[in-house]
């Protein structure tokens, strides 16, 4: 498939606590990096999203059942575990989305609450790329939101990882999004 100027990529979540060793881990979530850093430099329009949580938001619980509003603290806006991968690379002129802001809110996609979805319709894109962490969240959400925003969504499967709680949701997901007029496709096929 071949990227046009008027693609852009959304890169969900590639943060500290959701790979190996955060707070929030998806296992084998930092494998991906390299192939998102091998793949931006074919888009014009890139954005970073990153969950950016107050200290005291309503996911958090002290005995988190791993489902919506009941997270283990994650990713509070400037601690380390909201930081970027360490070997991500995030370019200059990559916009960075900060999402689920509202403490008393769940925002996992991207395009909630954000304006992503305006400004990247005022740059003329038509179809956005995804890929990040985790598949079965944030990833998800995101590919719906852009699809039922009117834009064409594509799932870059091979840089993307589930949660997979309960086994089996990464691929029940897949196949959401696939229903929902996703394509699903391996970054290998990027022209």
């Amino acid at each position: 498939m071949k990227v046009d100027p008027s693609d852009a990529l959304i890169v969900v979540d590639m943060q500290n606590d959701f790979c190996p060793g955060g707070a929030l881990p998806v296992q084998k979530g930092d494998v991906i990096v390299p192939g998102i850093n091998r793949i931006h430099p074919k888009f014009r329009h890139k954005v970073y999203s990153r969950d950016w949580h107050p200290p005291d938001h309503c996911s958090f619980s002290p005995t988190p059942r791993f489902e919506d509003k009941s997270w283990p603290v994650h990713c509070v806006a400037g601690t380390e575990g909201a930081a970027f991968h360490p070997d991500l690379d995030v370019p200059e002129d990559a916009e960075i989305v900060d999402k689920a802001q509202d403490p008393n809110r769940e925002a996992y996609s991207a395009l909630d609450g954000t304006g992503l979805a305006e400004r990247l319709r005022d740059r003329g894109v038509k179809r956005v790329f995804v890929c990040g962490l985790a598949q079965d969240v944030c990833v998800r959400c995101t590919v719906i939101d852009a699809l039922h925003g009117g834009f064409q969504a594509v799932l870059l499967t091979d840089l993307t990882k589930p949660v997979d709680n309960p086994p089996g949701a990464g691929e029940r997901t897949l196949g959401e999004m696939r229903e929902e007029g996703a394509v699903l496709m391996s970054s290998e096929a990027l022209e």
